[in-house]
């Protein structure tokens, strides 16, 4: 199979993994730079953290790297329906202003 190099790394660590793990030969150095992202926010490590490890200026792309995971996402809307919510009104009507 004949691949373009983007750069040495990448192409070094690909032939490693072809010839090392060949069950792994389509894993890319990003799916892995993902992977450690999201395993960085799921041990609850701060994200100002997780930006410096994963070698980021911008914590929007730090963001893009360690999406909340699907328990995380459903712990959080499950706190609006618990008590921890009940602070603000249960239902806020917005009215339209007829002209």
């Amino acid at each position: 199979m004949s691949t373009i190099a983007l750069d040495p790394f990448t192409d070094a660590l690909r032939q490693f993994m072809e010839s090392a793990l060949p069950g792994l030969a389509n894993v890319r150095p990003h799916d892995m730079k993902h992977t450690f992202g999201r395993r960085l926010r799921a041990a609850g490590v701060p994200l100002k953290t997780r930006k410096v490890l994963l070698g980021h200026k911008n914590g929007d792309i730090t963001s893009h790297y360690s999406a909340p995971e699907l328990a995380e996402l459903l712990e959080a809307a499950n706190r609006v329906c618990g008590g921890e919510s009940r602070k603000s009104p249960a239902m806020t009507l917005l009215k339209r202003k007829i002209a």
